[in-house]
């Protein structure tokens, strides 16, 4: 018992530390803005809490993430961890944190910009997928804004730890803004990994981290393979059902089409792969990428840094040169000590 206070007096001691710098909300004007945390303004539930959309009194609109249970330990660590994490980064492709409520609050709750066009996932496979707002250009830029954003985060010795279509926002415009990061871990730039249970979700999860327990920002890269995957096919990454009735792992079954050189068949039809010669190059070296990404080993996958390079190459030449390289990202060592977080 006196383990579990110290710890909890230790994290509230770090909140404290990065509260002096965040905005306060009042819970009553946070309250206000959601009118009563109204069902209605729902805009999505995840393992944490709630998303509620809001308007403040000066007229910005807001997403407010409720957290449950404010007395449960691992929730006020996952508050700290998330508005210590927000409160340091500044990207334009990743959504911002406006600011928090105090931990005298009847409830914890973050407060972030608004992204007014949902995920990327709604016009994937949503009610909107049928409109085909999703054109390849699109696709291929939000591909190269996402890459942007964890460039910028691994830079920042940050790993998001749950990339997935259904984290990554759209604004009017389609550009991207990187979102939720409760999940997130610091990392040092002299350690390999940081050695945690693994957390994430089913699909995105790199299968050495699954295994090992090792998170490092590599998992982010094997993620991000699946979500290019996802741009490519239309296909969400778990849950998919063939013919016959069986389910598969998208990452899988996008490997096995890629070495068959059967992407083709697996290609969203919309996209004009089959009428556009360029589309299609585009496409395939995209595939081509992604199947770095997925590589089982990390240390056969490319770094974000060679990630981004690599799709500026293709959306500016419509095809990839050369291979990204795959050595660990900023020079770390395999033989450097490493980093524990329960």
């Amino acid at each position: 018992m006196y383990n579990l206070a110290a710890s909890l007096l230790s994290s509230l001691q770090r909140i404290l530390k990065v509260e002096v710098n965040t905005y306060h909300f009042s819970y009553s004007e946070l309250e206000e803005a959601t009118n009563n945390f109204d069902p209605s303004k729902v805009l999505g539930k995840g393992a944490f809490g709630t998303v509620y959309y809001g308007k403040l009194n000066d007229g910005r609109s807001v997403a407010v993430k409720k957290l449950l249970e404010k007395n449960n330990y691992k929730r006020v660590e996952q508050f700290k961890n998330e508005v210590e994490i927000m409160a340091s980064l500044v990207h334009e492709n990743l959504v911002s944190l406006y600011g928090c409520t105090s931990l005298h609050s009847p409830e914890l709750l973050l407060v972030y910009e608004y992204v007014s066009n949902g995920t990327v996932a709604d016009p994937l496979r949503g009610k909107e997928a049928k409109h085909g707002k999703l054109t390849w250009p699109i696709r291929m830029n939000i591909a190269v804004e996402t890459a942007k954003a964890l460039e910028y985060i691994h830079t920042s010795k940050i790993i998001h730890r749950d990339i997935k279509t259904n984290n990554i926002l759209l604004d009017t415009h389609f550009r991207v803004k990187v979102a939720d990061f409760g999940l997130s871990r610091l990392f040092q730039v002299d350690k390999t990994h940081v050695s945690t249970a693994p957390r994430g979700t089913l699909g995105y999860l790199d299968p050495e981290y699954q295994q090992c327990s090792q998170l490092t920002v590599k998992s982010d890269v094997y993620s991000f393979g699946v979500v290019m995957i996802e741009l490519i096919s239309s296909l969400r990454a778990v849950d998919n059902i063939t013919s016959d009735g069986h389910e598969f792992d998208l990452a899988c079954m996008a490997l096995t089409k890629i070495q068959n050189q059967a992407l083709h068949e697996i290609v969203d039809p919309t996209l004009g792969f089959e009428s556009d010669s360029k589309v299609k190059n585009m496409i395939i070296a995209m595939g081509d990428l992604a199947s770095q990404c997925l590589q089982s080993s990390k240390n056969s996958r490319p770094t974000m840094n060679k990630v981004l390079e690599s799709l500026e190459e293709i959306q500016k030449d419509g095809k990839l040169k050369s291979q990204p390289e795959v050595m660990g990202i900023s020079n770390l060592s395999d033989e450097a000590s490493t980093s524990t977080i329960t």
